[in-house]
């Protein structure tokens, strides 16, 4: 009994070896073999209606159709309203007038992803379809600009102060602040975030990961993020993103 399953476990391990041998040996030789990779790897950048983000994303085969995923992003987050603005003064840096906050989110979530149409062949496209659930958590800095003042002696020089609504108009401002200003006020937003997307996959060789990603994203906050002022804060944020996607798929 013990030299059966011995010999059963030589014979398993040989056919393991040769198939991962032959496999890389197709891919050496630029043929694509063509077989299921249970793993995936893949990391992203991508656009946004209001901003801009990098993400990475792990998969793992669930059936030959279906994969579950996971992924984390970091990005950063514009008002709609925001408008770069200048002051008539020679030195003046641009600012945004009545921003209150830059925004940085990191989000991380899981969820399922379905082939809706494989690869014909190495040239043809295939079509997926992925949504994820999660968390986030918004780190608000607060906006900085730069004020003349006037020293004893009646020199003017410029201060780094916190954008105030109430007390700042647009000509008591003469350019944007630093951006470390701030840092040690920073604020945090936790949330939830959902996605669904749409991916188009259309690398060369069935172990390499190569897709155009297009979807809606939605993110909630329990207690509303303040970005600009004179505009609500904000609970419920909705984008819609494209990005590129590239990486690696292995057994």
């Amino acid at each position: 009994m013990f030299k059966a399953s011995l010999y059963t476990l030589l014979l398993t391990l040989i056919y393991v070896l040769g198939f991962s041998q032959s496999t890389s040996q197709a891919i050496a030789n630029g043929q694509d073999p063509n077989v299921l990779y249970r793993n995936e790897g893949a990391f992203g950048i991508f656009a946004h209606s209001r901003g801009f983000g990098i993400n990475y994303m792990r998969a793992k085969h669930i059936t030959g159709t279906r994969k579950k995923l996971f992924e984390i992003e970091a990005l950063n987050m514009y008002h709609p309203k925001e408008i770069k603005v200048s002051t008539n003064s020679d030195n003046s840096k641009r600012f945004k007038y009545g921003k209150l906050n830059n925004i940085f989110i990191l989000r991380a979530g899981v969820g399922y992803q379905t082939t809706i149409f494989r690869k014909a062949d190495r040239k043809s496209v295939e079509i997926r379809t992925s949504y994820f659930i999660g968390a986030n958590i918004t780190f608000a800095k607060p906006y900085y600009v730069l004020v003349y003042r006037e020293s004893a002696v009646g020199t003017k020089y410029q201060e780094s102060v916190r954008y105030d609504p109430d007390k700042l108009t647009i000509d008591s401002i003469s350019g944007k602040g630093p951006l470390i200003d701030g840092l040690g006020q920073l604020k945090i937003y936790p949330g939830l975030y959902a996605k669904a997307n749409l991916s188009f996959e259309y690398a060369p060789y069935s172990n390499k990961v190569k897709a155009i990603e297009t979807g809606i994203i939605f993110d909630y906050y329990p207690k509303a993020l303040p970005i600009m002022a004179h505009n609500p804060a904000e609970n419920f944020i909705v984008t819609v993103y494209v990005g590129f996607v590239f990486g690696k798929k292995w057994f």
